[in-house]
């Protein structure tokens, strides 16, 4: 038979034990929110800050929990044996989920990225918004957001398009055999010199790099700043084009002679 005195007993521990865990809650809160204002005063990447605050919470919060049970009376030592037991369990049964999170302390711990950068990883391209526990969250630049598991980022090459200041925008322009081919040479040459956001140094090259089966191949390779790069890469496109037209220089395609004999 339960008394009045092991009512007002249980009912003053689970008082207790509700009160750390709201209190708790608010600490917890507290020294994420303090950690997160110190270590953005120290401008440390956003991505990593958010990464630390969510880890930190998580463990503050665990500590809480098993503060207010043991408020109930419950034995604490055996509770923590049984909780790494489960975890183990639940570790071997959430093992994917546990590879992408210890990818996401990687990519904070080495930082092959920042958010912000332009990157391709995991088979996807776009610039970093966030780096979450289990993910990486891209938006494309057709403004989709793709969010890669992490595991799936440092399982594959990453390619930061955002790391130097510098790019080389790499074109192959093949033009007639009939063509002059001095004359082509010196019409790219104008080209390029005459796009202002194509640098000086380090200089370009315009060189003949084939003599294919339908055309004599040039590369251009004129460096840029990163931020030009896709402007510049278009625009040249477009501008080579038209002047060889001007110049009657043709680019030719794929041809197939077929020879009928009687």
């Amino acid at each position: 038979m339960v008394t009045q005195e092991q009512l007002i007993s249980w009912g003053i521990q689970f008082g207790i034990a509700l009160a750390v865990i709201i209190l708790g809650n608010i600490v917890s809160k507290f020294l994420v929110s303090m950690v997160g204002k110190a270590m953005e005063k120290k401008k440390v990447d956003p991505v990593i800050v958010g990464f630390v605050s969510r880890i930190l919470y998580v463990i503050l919060i665990l500590g809480v929990l098993i503060a207010a049970i043991s408020q109930l009376g419950v034995d604490t030592t055996s509770l923590v044996a049984v909780l790494g037991a489960a975890g183990l369990a639940i570790g071997l049964a959430l093992k994917d989920s546990l590879s992408n999170f210890a990818s996401g302390v990687l990519i904070v711990a080495l930082r092959p990225f920042k958010a912000g950068d332009f990157v391709e990883a995991g088979g996807c391209m776009g610039s970093v918004q966030e780096i979450q526990l289990f993910s990486t969250t891209l938006k494309t630049p057709d403004n989709k957001i793709v969010i890669v598991p992490n595991a799936a980022v440092t399982g594959n090459a990453i390619t930061n398009f955002s790391t130097q200041k510098t790019r080389r925008v790499d074109l192959v322009i093949g033009v007639s055999y009939d063509a002059d081919i001095k004359q082509a040479k010196e019409l790219l040459v104008s080209i390029l010199e005459a796009d202002e956001r194509i640098l000086k140094d380090p200089a370009y090259t315009v060189a003949v790099s084939e003599l294919a089966d339908s055309s004599v191949n040039f590369v251009v390779r004129p460096w840029v700043n990163s931020a030009d790069y896709w402007g510049v890469y278009f625009d040249l496109h477009e501008t080579i084009k038209i002047k060889l037209d001007e110049a009657e220089i043709g680019i030719p395609y794929p041809q197939m002679d077929v020879h009928v004999h009687q």
